[in-house]
């Protein structure tokens, strides 16, 4: 046995309010500049929909992640080293520019000086990438809260299966109609097909935490990293010929501090720690034969903190205390293995995927308490969790490779739950056959309860630092970053704008950065108090620069 830690990511969907707050700072922090203005790490998308960039799911033509060959062994959907060598100059398996969108401005500077007339001037859409006047016809977030569904719906991957099993399975009609909010990032796979894919070994998964970071030292720009992914969350900067992705915002989490999506979520639905697995183990549970059995699979790969054995293996391989006693506190191993609540998206691509989500259920009771029944019994929600506005086959299709059973079985705890928190809420006496009904105990469902529904800061965010006697091993120009202008969002710095000289980014994460959270004073006496970044910024005070000076009043 083998065992590593592994940073993860779960969702709560109940809890998403689809402000896109998540995407904007992420892109703020990491892709605002040249080359990545069609890129978004991080974005939130209606479902049902076709996703971004449009219908990535549909393996059958994107090709992107693990299969099984006759023989039962692991292969890339693209083809062996063969195949990759014959499609190495020319890769036609990837979206285009039109599956993304074509990023566009508007023409102001017409507005500004367009002379005195009759006739308003017009702001003329212009694209980013050659300039020329265009037309707006699709972008990153066009089918968001359904906008089109009644005559695109019908594109998205699962909905097409679905209606392949039975016509009447998804329909689009006003009153049948649904949607929730899917939120994706990387999924920092345990069985990463990005990183088989790479012909120059330019992504590698880190040690210490599991991330996968593409090296920009080593990327040749082949493309066949986006060809394997099969979320499609690596992106080509067409200024630097180089290959991008969601970095988990490492500066940040080897300080101790959430991602800058989980930081500025407004649902707060995002919960950030440390997995424990087996290692050795990956590649069999990613070649387990029948796909509705991957989920329980990955779920055997996650190793329990507080089992001895685990700890002294985990020991005997580098893991240190601390990251032992945080996963342990770990709120994602709770959500994953310890209720089995959340599910991890698109299991069937064998990937492993490490971004977990809790499978949204609030329509149930709106749609029961304007049928006049008490919304809030669990006999009631039960009985009507197979008619959900949401179908069950199609979160099946998202989380479990089409197994219905676990959705069913976790949509009846997060049910059970909120039945049995009512009674506490009103004063009743507590229902124990509630908690049994789904398996649990009564201090099973609280405690569940306080993660999903109340949990503060630091139960969400259980992220072990990095050790500063490491910092020098620590991948200071891994970073996804690392070319023309830096990772900040402009070129005057490393970290932004007005950051002056650029610093590694260990000595700025190790030294730096915890001198400005332990300060006392709200941005740090600091040589670097006053930095506008919103990579490492906590949210403690408001840093010189943040926002405009006021002109004092005459």
């Amino acid at each position: 046995m083998r065992v590593m830690a592994q940073v993860g990511m779960v969702m709560n969907l109940d809890k998403c309010i689809g402000c896109h707050t998540c995407s904007v700072t992420c892109k703020q922090a990491w892709t605002n500049r040249a080359g990545t203005e069609y890129v978004w790490f991080n974005n939130v998308e209606t479902r049902p929909g076709q996703g971004y960039p449009r219908q990535y799911e549909d393996q059958r033509k994107w090709r992107g992640g693990w299969r099984l060959n006759r023989r039962g062994k692991l292969r890339l959907r693209t083809g062996g080293r063969l195949q990759k060598l014959l499609t190495l100059f020319a890769s036609p398996v990837q979206p285009t520019i039109n599956d993304y969108y074509e990023p566009w401005t508007y023409d102001y500077q017409t507005l500004v000086e367009a002379p005195l007339g009759d006739d308003f001037p017009v702001a003329r859409p212009k694209s980013l990438l050659t300039g020329q006047d265009m037309q707006v016809s699709w972008s990153a977030n066009w089918d968001d809260n359904l906008g089109g569904t009644t005559e695109l719906g019908h594109l998205d991957p699962i909905v097409a299966k679905l209606r392949k099993e039975s016509e009447d399975a998804i329909k689009f009609s006003f009153e049948q109609t649904f949607m929730f909010y899917l939120p994706r990032i990387c999924e920092h796979c345990l069985n990463p097909s990005c990183m088989a894919s790479c012909p120059s070994g330019a992504i590698y998964k880190r040690s210490e935490d599991g991330i996968v970071l593409v090296d920009q030292d080593q990327c040749r720009g082949w493309r066949q990293c986006i060809t394997g992914c099969p979320y499609k969350k690596i992106y080509f900067n067409h200024k630097s010929g180089k290959a991008e992705k969601c970095t988990l915002c490492y500066p940040r989490v080897e300080a101790g501090l959430p991602t800058v999506c989980s930081e500025t979520c407004v649902g707060r639905l995002r919960y950030l720690g440390v997995f424990l697995y087996d290692a050795d183990a990956v590649t069999a549970a990613a070649s387990t034969p029948d796909e509705k059995d991957l989920y329980r699979a990955q779920l055997d790969l996650l190793l329990d903190p507080n089992d001895p054995t685990i700890i002294a293996a985990a020991r005997e391989n580098g893991i240190s205390d601390d990251w032992l006693a945080a996963a342990r506190r770990s709120p994602v191993y709770a959500l994953a293995k310890k209720y089995k609540v959340a599910l991890p998206l698109h299991p069937e691509y064998r990937t492993m995927p490490m971004v977990w989500y809790v499978p949204p259920l609030s329509p149930i009771v709106d749609l029961l308490a304007d049928q006049g029944h008490d919304a809030e019994s669990h006999t009631t929600l039960f009985g009507a969790i197979d008619a959900l506005r949401i179908p069950v086959d199609y979160l099946a299709e998202l989380f479990t490779a089409g197994d219905t059973t676990i959705v069913d079985g976790v949509l009846r705890k997060l049910a059970a739950m909120r039945s049995y928190m009512r009674d506490i809420t009103l004063g009743r006496e507590t229902r124990p056959e509630i908690p049994a009904a789904v398996g649990m105990t009564e201090e099973q469902v609280y405690e569940m309860y306080r993660l999903l529904a109340i949990a503060k800061y630091d139960d969400r965010y259980v992220i072990p630092t990095a050790h500063s006697e490491q910092a020098g091993g620590l991948d200071e120009t891994a970073c996804s970053l690392d070319y023309d202008g830096g990772p900040g969002m402009f070129d005057s710095g490393m970290f932004g704008e007005a950051s002056g000289r650029p610093a590694p980014v260990s000595v700025e994460t190790f030294h730096a950065l915890r001198q400005r959270q332990t300060s006392d004073s709200p941005t740090g006496k600091s040589a670097l108090a006053g930095r506008t970044n919103l990579l490492n910024w906590d949210g403690n005070g408001a840093p010189a620069g943040l926002f405009p000076e006021k002109a004092p009043r005459t």
